[in-house]
């Protein structure tokens, strides 16, 4: 079945619209796995999973775009990622459900760990994928991470002046993301994304909603002094081939959900820094027997 793409009306920042996707039609008889993509993507990264079938058998499919990507507005012009967990709330509490897991990707982490702090009765379990849960500090690079400051700095200055209604997102942007993300990508799938990141990111409000995603991304907090206080188990998936956050860093941080039921890192080889979309017979897989074991 195709999936359901549609957006809800909730009243964090001033009244926002968030984009959201079915897999299938709701069941509330299943347990809710909410994705959360990573950044400058949209719903579409979580493509390979909406069509297994057996994941979506086994857990309603639920993306959420948080704001800056997607279809996801904000009446307030600024947002971090705090905002965007307490909207992925909100929006729970509008579609009626009551509890979810939460499977991030990147960023998409940082957003999970924010929603399980904020909301513990909610959140039943996290899947953090290609993910750190440090701001970009010295730390993580000495750990061989990447240098997202350096990396994000020239984009914000760049975005950084108004521009005619006619702009789109840059090809080289979104090449750049693809390359480090995934390591390269066939023409037809590079294709699909330039087209997906020239509707999200048009016109100067497009200009600005990339400006701030790229923002957030090299300035967010760090989480580490309130990881202890996340009670709900923590599945890992990290790739050996992330270009941007390294197995040494997961394997340093995973040790610092201390009161979760329990944290486990699952190192897969070869995995990209987006995993979901690299390797996604091992994610579901994995997403699956997570669910059996705390749903």
């Amino acid at each position: 079945m195709s999936k359901i793409e549609q957006t809800v009306e909730i009243p964090h920042l001033g009244g926002s619209t968030v984009g959201y996707t079915f897999a299938r039609p709701y069941d509330p008889a299943l347990p809710t796995l909410v994705l959360i993509n990573s950044y400058t993507t949209s719903a579409e990264l979580y493509r390979p999973q909406f069509a297994d079938p057996a994941l979506a058998s086994a857990a309603n499919l639920l993306a959420l775009e948080p704001y800056g990507h997607g279809r996801t507005r904000a009446s307030y012009p600024h947002f971090t990622f705090w905002d965007s967990a307490i909207a992925n709330l909100q929006v729970l509490e509008a579609l009626e459900i009551r509890e979810a897991f939460v499977l991030g990707t990147s960023q998409g982490g940082w957003v999970a760990a924010r929603m399980a702090l904020l909301a513990p009765d909610v959140v039943k379990g996290i899947m953090a994928l290609g993910t750190s849960m440090d701001f970009e500090s010295p730390r993580s690079r000495d750990l061989g991470c990447w240098d997202g400051v350096e990396f994000n700095t020239p984009l914000v200055d760049a975005l950084a002046d108004p521009v005619g209604e006619d702009w789109v997102v840059p090809d080289e942007l979104v090449d750049a993301v693809l390359d480090t993300a995934l390591g390269g990508v066939s023409d037809e799938e590079r294709d699909f994304w330039l087209a997906t990141y020239r509707a999200n990111y048009t016109g100067d409000a497009g200009r600005h909603r990339l400006r701030l995603s790229t923002v957030n991304l090299r300035d967010r907090d760090g989480l580490h002094g309130r990881l202890d206080e996340i009670r709900c188990p923590i599945l890992w998936l990290h790739g050996t081939a992330d270009q941007v956050y390294s197995v040494a860093n997961a394997q340093e941080e995973i040790r610092m959900f201390t009161r979760s039921p329990e944290a486990r890192l699952d190192v897969i080889e070869g995995g990209q820094h987006f995993l979901s979309a690299s390797h996604p017979a091992e994610v579901d897989s994995a997403a699956i027997d997570f669910l059996k074991r705390w749903a």
